[in-house]
């Protein structure tokens, strides 16, 4: 990536911009989690951009309004969940009581080893296409700093190539290029993201070094429930987001809403209650109805079943099956209810504010699935698909 990234002490831009609003990423800058961020908030005008030295620290700013919304990376397709940000979500302490998922953003990882060089190129290597492959002697490498994500991402080519090098987990791979740039020895090394080297002044050593070409990272936008989101009536009030945004607009021409050719218009994630496009048709043909529960909008929910109950997960998965709510991932984590217990977490195909027929209200508003065999259930909301089938 060759962009140009401007650095300043606590945000992006200048203190003139501070009518902005603002989102917290895990800093710092020119880590991937910077640039998802800034795919999903492109315009500079309107966002200013707050890292982070943690992802809890995000968690936390979004929790305490601080910041309109926030950007945590949840899981790769190399090396799997992002455990921080999977064990804030489980919010076992309840710290975090008003975070939900609005939007995901994807973002195409590959890592770099960045160092000095000590020696020439080797010969008959082309700097620019070489991939997973030194480009100069490593021999002078003691320590290699890194993201655990990055060094799990990466696994092939330090078992070829560093074997005996030791490996430094610290909170970002752009800190890690920070720490290694201040090794005046050399002997300090890096996997970062190109921009992170650039910014600190580091050599290529080998580029796109992951086990994986086709390695990328999905990335949560996060946002804080309001504190009353119910009516009198106890109906569930609107949640607007803003429109125009990567992460809120769907680029698919066949969808209901959009044009073809239009590259994509605005689908609302408005609670719509599937009583308001129920009847003869709602508004929809059985098409377009459909289209809801077929990988448009994903969600997610946590829970916990009783352990001493044989067949209690397969019960709750059973009324995702029975309501035609196809899984798209499943993880877990200890419950810290007691040992060896463990609280689930499920994503799905469908949305709870676009439910024409009552699929996904049928499933969390069902007292004797919430009660009698899932225990501890949590929406932690609904969003637009950005990878739809």
């Amino acid at each position: 990536m060759s962009s140009t990234i401007a650095i300043a002490p606590t945000s992006e831009g200048t203190r003139e911009r501070s009518h902005r609003r603002k989102v917290a990423f895990l800093g710092p800058f020119a880590s991937y989690s910077h640039q998802a961020t800034k795919s999903a908030f492109p315009n500079k005008d309107e966002w200013e951009l707050i890292p982070t030295t943690t992802i809890r620290e995000v968690f936390d700013e979004v929790q305490a309004s601080n910041v309109d919304f926030g950007v945590a990376p949840f899981e790769n397709s190399t090396h799997g969940t992002v455990s921080f940000t999977l064990d804030c979500l489980a919010d076992r302490a309840s710290t975090y009581p008003n975070i939900i998922i609005c939007g995901e953003a994807y973002l195409d990882v590959h890592h770099f080893l960045l160092g000095r060089r000590k020696a020439s190129l080797l010969p008959n290597v082309n700097v620019e296409t070489a991939k997973a492959t030194p480009l100069t002697s490593l021999s002078h490498v003691k320590r290699v700093y890194s993201h655990p994500q990055a060094f799990g991402q990466t696994a092939k080519f330090f078992a070829t190539y560093l074997k005996a090098v030791e490996t430094i987990e610290v909170s970002s791979t752009s800190k890690a290029a920070e720490l290694a740039a201040a090794d005046a020895s050399g002997e300090s090394a890096a996997v970062a993201g190109e921009v992170a080297g650039e910014m600190v002044g580091l050599d290529v050593l080998a580029r796109c070094i992951e086990d994986r070409e086709d390695n990328t990272t999905r990335f949560f936008v996060l946002r804080r429930r309001p504190c009353s989101s119910r009516s009198d009536d106890g109906v569930e009030q609107e949640v607007s987001l803003p429109e125009g945004l990567p992460w809120t607009t769907d680029r698919a021409e066949s969808l209901p809403g959009s044009s073809s050719g239009s590259g994509g218009s605005p689908v609302s994630m408005s609670p719509r209650p599937s009583s308001s496009v129920s009847g003869s048709n709602g508004g929809r043909d059985d098409a377009e109805k459909g289209d809801a529960y077929k990988g448009l909008y994903k969600s997610m929910v946590s829970f916990t079943v009783p352990h001493h109950t044989p067949g209690a997960l397969a019960d709750v998965l059973g009324s995702f099956k029975r309501r035609g709510l196809n899984l798209t991932s499943i993880n877990s984590l200890p419950s810290l209810i007691a040992p060896f217990q463990y609280l689930f977490f499920v994503e799905f195909e469908g949305n709870r504010w676009d439910d024409p027929e009552g699929r996904v209200s049928g499933l969390v508003g069902d007292v004797e699935w919430v009660e009698g065999v899932a225990e501890r259930w949590r929406g932690l909301g609904s969003w637009l698909n950005q990878r739809r089938r």
